[in-house]
């Protein structure tokens, strides 16, 4: 996250879908990404963006030609160098406040408040992933209000917790305490930063493996594929209820599946356009 200039990386959806940017933003070292949605057209964007202060030239044939292994034409792909100002808040430049579910209002500090008396939450996650924006982020948000309306948990886990913002959420609407847990280091920094903001406390850990405890609600919105390797170690995380997300529509059943056979029951499955989240209890 140092890096004096990067490279931003630029491919409309309708090119590649989400999780196979993901992959390949990951596949070639990205400093972080991003969905970017115009709000007239309704076009929606994938960016991602890349250390270049080493040798710009070989970075972007490097990005380029990851681009074009997964069959993304060259003229699909759009590369720009920033400076660090300028990457450093590019995430920054749609993001305004927004509501969520019934009571939560989302925003980055230099927005404002809720008009409607929402629960606000403010995040400001730098590259760390969780800014409300995105469809699994939403669905994951709807989930934890409904479940802390009907009886907060006393204890959450959010796995892979990004900027946070599931955890801070569950926390604002009665959760008695919360970890935060996240390979990333400056995931790991968001949540402190951001539970600070929000007047909230919690435990952030750096870690890519499900503690060996249970919890009264576990949410983790990561990727199909990471979530059915870590069923056998997340399942036994969840005392009540788990809910997870990240999942294109199609790839639901594989994920339920593997949290069935852990023992686990489904209670309920959302979408929202091609994400899907499921909920799974403990019976």
């Amino acid at each position: 996250m140092q890096a004096s200039k990067c490279l931003e990386l630029k491919i409309s959806a309708d090119k590649i879908n989400a999780e196979a940017f993901e992959t390949l933003a990951e596949s070639i070292d990205a400093l972080g990404f991003a969905e970017e949605t115009d709000v007239d057209s309704k076009s929606t964007v994938h960016i991602a963006w890349f250390d270049c202060a080493a040798d710009e030239a070989v970075s972007r044939n490097r990005v380029l030609a990851a681009a074009l292994q997964a069959g993304i034409e060259k003229d699909q792909v759009t590369l720009k160098t920033l400076a660090q100002q300028d990457w450093e808040t590019a995430w920054q430049k749609d993001w305004r406040g927004m509501p969520i579910g019934q009571n939560l209002w989302v925003r980055p500090s230099f927005c404002d408040k809720s008009t409607e008396g929402r629960v606000d939450i403010v995040l400001d996650p730098g590259m760390a992933f969780g800014t409300g924006t995105h469809p699994t982020t939403q669905l994951c948000l709807e989930a934890v209000e409904r479940i802390c309306a009907d009886n907060p948990p006393a204890t959450l886990l959010d796995m892979g917790a990004g900027s946070g913002i599931l955890a801070i959420a569950a926390l604002k609407l009665g959760a008695g305490s919360a970890l935060a847990i996240d390979m990333e280091e400056e995931s790991v920094e968001a949540c402190l930063t951001n539970a600070a903001i929000n007047g909230v406390t919690l435990e952030a850990q750096l870690d890519d493996t499900p503690p060996q405890q249970q919890f009264d609600l576990v949410v983790a919105n990561i990727l199909a594929a990471p979530l059915v390797w870590m069923a056998k170690e997340l399942a036994p995380c969840v005392k009540t209820r788990l809910v997870l997300s990240g999942l294109l529509v199609e790839h639901v059943d594989d994920v339920a599946a593997a949290y069935i056979a852990q023992g686990l029951t489904e209670v309920r499955r959302d979408t929202q356009g091609d994400w899907a989240s499921v909920e799974l209890s403990r019976q």
